[in-house]
């Protein structure tokens, strides 16, 4: 109890000091609110000003006001500390004290019992020896040497423990007796400081619940009829907003480009060759022809015209992914003799090195993997580069 009494004693303490922290620091966090949102002390169109330069002054004045009631009570907090938490504090030491000798007592109670059991053993033997006469005699001498020293320990206790329990109250009395009248002086300087705060921005001529819907308003059916305010998501997986992922697709419609812009699962980076086949499940289909004659330039792949190949490819259906990358072992030289293969789909270069080519386009094949899901190499319009295997079929 008497831990208790020192424990409570200091939250008291620091929950008044914390208290009035609190109220400063809700202070600027209303005054941070009150400031405005775009940084601009106002708008120099407008006749309202932006923020609220009343509501930051109240909030001023009232830190001060607090402020300067901490100072006006730290004198008082001091007195706590001093004439109920060091007080308190002593005693436990004393306690402590006291409960070293009753486990001190404890202790010589458990060696009496031991050297008693121990002499009761040899005595109750029939047959005694030399030996266990010298053991006997010895044991007889612990007996009473731990009977000495628990009775002196039990006998401290029970003479004294009733004059400290005595002083203790004593003691507990001035303590309960200074800790009311310096808790009635810090309620008193709490009471008169806030009573006879005059901010003129609060209007303590209301009651509490008018003045507060007073300074509501009609926010709440404002706030209420945004519709950001009702914005609501179930968490599930929401469809593609600006068309199917993975397809390819001109950006802000510069189709001038040198380097067309690819956009894979809405992100604007071109994918490499490896992430084209381990994504590609379902290839772009061939590029349309409604862009313009000026587009022709850097599209004029996926502008072919249709031809029975064409024909075929629609007639087959989407294209398979494109093969793994083609491993360094596979790029030596053209083997004979030359072959050729015709695209079945549309297939636009996605890595440097890479071949592009339109449906129905004959390509010269310089090199070929041992199946069509490998990366080959071929030669068309005079360039060379790489393409997937499954794109096209040989001649």
């Amino acid at each position: 109890e008497t831990k208790r009494l020192h424990v409570e004693s200091k939250k008291y303490f620091d929950a008044i000091k914390a208290m009035l922290n609190h109220q400063i620091e809700f202070s600027k966090a209303i005054a941070e609110i009150y400031r405005p949102i775009s940084g601009r002390v106002s708008d120099p169109d407008s006749i309202i000003p932006e923020g609220n330069p009343e509501g930051i002054r109240a909030c001023e004045e009232y830190e001060s006001i607090v402020r300067e009631l901490l100072e006006t009570l730290q004198p008082e907090l001091e007195m706590i500390e001093s004439r109920v938490i060091k007080p308190a504090e002593e005693l436990l030491e004393v306690i402590k004290v006291v409960q070293k000798s009753l486990t001190k007592r404890q202790h010589k109670q458990l060696d009496y019992d031991r050297h008693r059991a121990s002499l009761k053993k040899l005595q109750d033997k029939k047959d005694k020896t030399l030996k266990d006469e010298k053991a006997m005699y010895k044991a007889e001498n612990d007996v009473e040497q731990s009977t000495q020293d628990f009775n002196y320990f039990n006998d401290l206790l029970k003479e004294e423990l009733p004059k400290l329990f005595a002083l203790e109250r004593e003691f507990i009395r001035p303590l309960f007796q200074s800790f009311y009248y310096m808790q009635l002086n810090v309620f008193y300087t709490l009471h008169e400081k806030m009573q006879n705060i005059d901010i003129g921005y609060f209007d303590l001529t209301l009651d509490i619940e008018e003045a507060y819907n007073a300074k509501r308003g009609d926010i709440k059916e404002k706030a209420e009829a945004l519709s950001i305010v009702k914005y609501k998501t179930t968490g599930g997986r929401r469809p593609a907003k600006y068309g199917a992922a993975g397809r390819l697709a001109i950006e802000n419609g510069r189709a001038g480009s040198t380097r067309p812009l690819a956009i894979e699962n809405g992100k604007a980076d071109p994918p490499n060759r490896r992430a084209t086949h381990d994504f590609v499940n379902n290839p772009p289909p061939p590029y349309s022809s409604g862009l313009g004659a000026a587009d022709t330039t850097s599209l004029g792949r996926a502008n072919s015209t249709g031809s029975a190949w064409g024909a075929a490819a629609k007639s087959k259906g989407a294209a398979p992914p494109p093969p793994k990358p083609k491993p360094a072992r596979l790029s030596g030289a053209p083997t004979a003799p030359i072959e050729t293969a015709t695209a079945l789909y549309d297939y636009e270069a996605q890595a440097t090195g890479d071949l592009s080519f339109s449906t129905g386009d004959v390509i010269e094949v310089v090199q070929r993997g041992a199946t069509e899901n490998e990366w080959w190499t071929g030669k068309i319009h005079g360039k060379e580069g790489s393409f997937p295997g499954n794109y096209v079929k040989l001649n």
